[in-house]
């Protein structure tokens, strides 16, 4: 994909700022002499998630469980997970490590036996890669982590680790990023701001702005806020001369702006963000709505970085795309499914499964959760990781989930209500535009 040619670019370059994650790009390097192209870092990110898998299926076999083991073995061959595992970014580097590190925890936890010393190394670097990987993946990182040190069982001290946690994480990062690593700053943190920005400033005509009149007539007639993504904001086809004056300023200046913003305008601002959200976990959305489906061809480049020749990947990634379009493919649907298991998960946390299952919900909820406040993209890709948690979390529950009646006719009507919102969108809002450069100037979405 772009993201994959980009950083390859810059392994072989040496020249590394920090849009992508540098943290990636220096491991990639570090590999590259084992061979050329993205192998290295394929066979690194499928050996951690095969790995991952194996572990949690022997763990579960181990104690008996072995049809939630047979459950497991499936979820890891789902076409969908699988698919985007064939496409070497971020988001996939991601998923590796933490199933890898899930893995490992589940070999101990599963049975209520500590986690040696070893074994416990390797996780934390694995979580360590995982956070710097991506920029909001500490949201993901800190809650598992936290819920998985022998601690107290206090709510409220977990919760304040975990909050102190990603505290820490979002003040080091740009240093380690910087400096440890070397990487250049590029901009990267003025998207977020300047996508709020121009939202706030569309949707409140007759106030001030820090968008001067004629910048703010330009967003307005090219459709450039949509709710599926920032980029038009930036891309010089689009909005991208309206929001230079902006882009120069500093970072600190464009978040104290949007506070302001904010403050003066909440509704807008929550519209917004809830717009988004309600986007990005594709949810009462158009059909068609693209970035779902991972990629059967390579972006066009200059690298050596080919399309596989095998059928076989084609056809795969094409059985992908099908699970894609389903309720399967839909994030707001596994949010639900963990919020619904978050209870089941709390009774059992005294249980190795049961503590496991927990802190994989509240991981992949804080990060649902983040989307409202820090995404400005709906790629499918961005909720892999809290979607295999919730899967996870399912088949760790499957043998003591019990609800009474009432239970199961809230938590099934729950899922049936988004499911039928969201085919009934699908199949009454016009269709948007299948492809990056036509959302780019499309008037909707």
């Amino acid at each position: 994909m772009y993201d994959t040619v980009a950083q390859y670019g810059q392994a072989l370059s040496g020249q590394v700022d920090d849009w992508h994650p540098p943290v990636m790009v220096r491991l990639w390097q570090l590999l590259h002499p084992l061979a050329r192209t993205t192998a290295p870092m394929f066979v690194l990110q499928v050996t951690l998630y095969a790995i991952g898998f194996a572990l949690i299926v022997a763990a579960l076999v181990r104690i008996g469980r072995w049809r939630a083991g047979l459950a497991a073995m499936v979820l890891a061959l789902s076409p969908l997970l699988l698919g985007w595992q064939m496409v070497v970014l971020k988001d996939t580097q991601m998923l590796g490590a933490l199933v890898a590190a899930v893995g490992i925890v589940a070999q101990y936890r599963i049975t209520d036996r500590p986690i040696p010393i070893a074994a416990g190394a390797v996780v934390i670097v694995l979580l360590a890669y995982a956070t710097l990987v991506r920029s909001n993946a500490v949201f993901a990182t800190a809650p598992f982590a936290v819920l998985m040190l022998p601690l107290p069982d206090s709510p409220r001290l977990r919760s304040g680790l975990a909050v102190a946690m990603v505290g820490v994480v979002v003040g080091l990062s740009p240093i380690i990023n910087h400096r440890l690593l070397g990487a250049t700053p590029s901009g990267l943190g003025k998207s977020l701001p300047m996508f709020d920005l121009a939202a706030i400033a569309v949707a409140s005509p007759n106030s001030p702005s820090p968008f001067n009149e004629a910048e703010r007539r330009e967003i307005v007639a090219r459709h450039c806020v949509k709710a599926f993504f920032w980029d038009p904001l930036g891309d010089p086809s689009a909005c991208g001369p309206a929001t230079s004056r902006l882009n120069e300023r500093a970072d600190s200046v464009l978040y104290a702006a949007l506070a302001r913003e904010v403050a003066a305008h909440p509704v807008a601002y929550a519209a917004h963000r809830l717009a988004h959200w309600n986007s990005t976990e594709r949810w009462l959305v158009a059909a068609g709505l693209p970035d779902a489906a991972p990629p059967i061809e390579a972006e066009p480049n200059g690298l050596g970085l080919e399309t596989p020749s095998s059928p076989i990947a084609a056809s795969w990634q094409d059985v992908a795309a099908d699970e894609a379009a389903t309720p399967l493919g839909w994030p707001i649907a596994w949010t639900i499914i963990s919020l619904v298991l978050l209870r089941a998960a709390w009774r059992r946390r005294a249980e190795g499964a049961g503590r496991l299952a927990f802190a994989l919900l509240a991981s992949g909820l804080t990060l649902e959760a983040s989307f409202l406040i820090v995404s400005i993209a709906s790629d499918l890709r961005y909720h892999l990781w809290p979607m295999a948690a919730s899967a996870l979390a399912l088949i760790l529950l499957s043998d003591v989930v019990i609800l009474k009646r009432r239970g199961w006719i809230a938590a099934s009507g729950l899922l049936s209500l988004a499911v039928a919102g969201g085919i009934f969108t699908r199949e009454t809002l016009p269709a948007v535009p299948g492809s990056y450069q036509g959302m780019i100037h499309s008037a909707t979405g």
